[in-house]
């Protein structure tokens, strides 16, 4: 049983992004799963930008479609585990972009 006040079991709590991008990693281990997310992080800039562009704003939900339907199809087929954006929303999007610009600067392998 927890006690009061601390989260429940396999619940992690993350001060700062840099404590949770660790996480992140270890969540996104799987190189087709990581690809998936690399893919659906740039389509998903991509048609935010053309919206804007454009003006054309159904592009805006088809952005946010996209970036998390690669992502999540690497999370439940390739990587077997749930996407921290269930549990650590605003973080799992910084991480996305992070992974994005670690992966194009060779940081990751892709």
């Amino acid at each position: 049983m927890n006690e009061p006040g601390r989260p429940p079991q396999g619940a992690q709590r993350f001060a700062t992004f840099s404590e949770f991008y660790p996480y992140y990693l270890q969540q996104h281990e799987n190189r087709t799963a990581r690809r998936l997310h690399v893919v659906g992080t740039s389509l998903a800039i991509v048609l935010f930008f053309a919206a804007l562009i454009t003006r054309w704003w159904l592009l805006l939900p088809a952005s946010l479609a996209a970036g998390y339907a690669f992502a999540w199809v690497g999370h439940f087929f390739f990587e077997h585990n749930s996407p921290a954006t269930f549990r650590h929303p605003l973080y799992s999007l910084r991480g996305d972009f992070k992974l994005l610009r670690d992966v194009l600067s060779g940081r990751l392998r892709w």
